[in-house]
This record gives C-alpha cells, sequence and structure tokens, in this order.
C-alpha cells in the first residue's frame, strides 16, 4: 500500500515537472511538438568575409510570401533581398532566405532550429546580431518565428503581415519596425495595428510605419537605406565569440 501511494507521488511530481517545463517553454501542454525540417535556402556573404577569418557577420533572416513557396530557389529572387542581392546590391551582413514548401506556411513547421543549427555550425555569425524579415506571409512568419524564440533576435522587421496576439508579448525586449499600407487588400493593416498596440501595452519597443496608397506590394521596402541601418544599430546583451 505504501508503495502505491509512494508511486502515485512520483507520477503527480513529474506531471507537474513536465507542465511546468511546457509552460516555461510557452507550449500547451495538448499542443503537439513541430516536426524538424530542413528547408534549403540561398545565403549571400559579403565581399568582405573570405578575408575576415577571425570576424563573425550580422545575418538577417528573410522569408518570403506564399507566391513564391515549392522547389525552385530561384523562385525566391522574385522580390525582396533576394531580388536586391541578384541584380548586384552589396550588404555588409549575411542575408539566408530559405523556401517555405507549397502548401505549408512559416507556422507549419520546426524550419528555424535546424536552420540556425546549421548556420552557426558553417559560418562565422554574430550571436548578438541575429535579426529576422518578412513579407506577406513571411510578415506573419518573422511575427510569430520571433514570438516563438524570442532569445534568438536583436530585432525584427515584418512587412504587411500579422501573428498571434495572445504571444506577442514575447516580444517585450526586442525591436520591432513594422511596416503596412492602410488600403492593404490582401492582408488587412488591423493584423498589424493589432499587433502594434498590444506590444506597446506590453512596454515593447516598436516601430510601425504605415503607408497610404501603396497597397500589398510594398517590397520597395527593402530598398530603404534607413531599414538596414536601425537593424544594424540593434544588438542583443552578451560575450560574443571573438
Amino acid at each position: 500500500m505504501n508503495i502505491n501511494k509512494s508511486g502515485s507521488l512520483g507520477i503527480l511530481i513529474i506531471s507537474l515537472i513536465s507542465l511546468l517545463i511546457l509552460l516555461i517553454i510557452g507550449r500547451k501542454a495538448d499542443e503537439p511538438e513541430k516536426k524538424e525540417v530542413s528547408y534549403p535556402y540561398l545565403i549571400y556573404l559579403p565581399d568582405e568575409y573570405a578575408g575576415s577569418w577571425k570576424k563573425d557577420f550580422p545575418l538577417m533572416i528573410y522569408l518570403h510570401g506564399a507566391s513564391v513557396r515549392g522547389t525552385d530557389l530561384n523562385k525566391i529572387k522574385a522580390y525582396g533581398p533576394p531580388y536586391l542581392v541578384d541584380k548586384g546590391k552589396k550588404f555588409d551582413f549575411i542575408i539566408v532566405s530559405p523556401q517555405c514548401p507549397a502548401g505549408k506556411s512559416w507556422s507549419s513547421e520546426n524550419w528555424f532550429g535546424p536552420l540556425l543549427k546549421e548556420l552557426t555550425s558553417k559560418y562565422r555569425i554574430d550571436p548578438l546580431r541575429i535579426y529576422l524579415t518578412g513579407m506577406s506571409m513571411g510578415g506573419y512568419g518573422a511575427w510569430n518565428t520571433a514570438m516563438e524564440y524570442p532569445d534568438r533576435f536583436a530585432a525584427v522587421m515584418p512587412l504587411c503581415g500579422g501573428g498571434d496576439e495572445k504571444k506577442v508579448c514575447n516580444l517585450s525586449q526586442i525591436p520591432v519596425w513594422a511596416f503596412h499600407s492602410g488600403d492593404d487588400n490582401l492582408v488587412p493593416v488591423s493584423e498589424t495595428e493589432k499587433l502594434v498596440k498590444k506590444l506597446n501595452k506590453c512596454g515593447g519597443n516598436v516601430k510601425f510605419t504605415r503607408f497610404e496608397g501603396k497597397g500589398h506590394a510594398i517590397q520597395w521596402v527593402y530598398e530603404m537605406d534607413e531599414l538596414y541601418a536601425w537593424m544594424l544599430d540593434q544588438k542583443k546583451t552578451g560575450k560574443r565569440r571573438n
């Protein structure tokens, strides 16, 4: 009888510990863990990278929209940073552009964990200066991925996206610069506005640039040098490797 009581107590303790862990990592007990996957990606390395063997470089991860999902990486070059790189524009940071498979969104699977692990093992990346951006479906991806991994990013720049309002306070310690046009007929501007409003209530550091008359196609934002200047000004606290 004592053994049964002891066993029941042990099971209860283990259950409580498991529940506590789930609460800490932000996953509900009935929420399935996402499958880890490896998405193919384009990578851009600055000209300086090859000759700077002891220097770590900032990393910007760019998430594309729904129209260029699939298995052809060249489709990603249709707009955004990959388009600019393809046209010869130079950047002084690493740019990685993964491709989401057809029929999925950036929230369908755990692509970020495996991607970051691979990138940090292969390339000299400054862990204090990792940035995330995306447009449309990629804007949703930027918001939601940052909410899932708030300790990884130094700044987030979502364009015409949206996300989980219940988790947006996870970003209260991360600088965010969001963009959206008031006449967007594909993703309502309210999707960004509600996140910005909630994040401000949480004491977040958020900038919101609202355009008028620009529609959904605001990919030209990535041609704004001030976006990258602001981005590179943001860094997490901690120790670098060099």
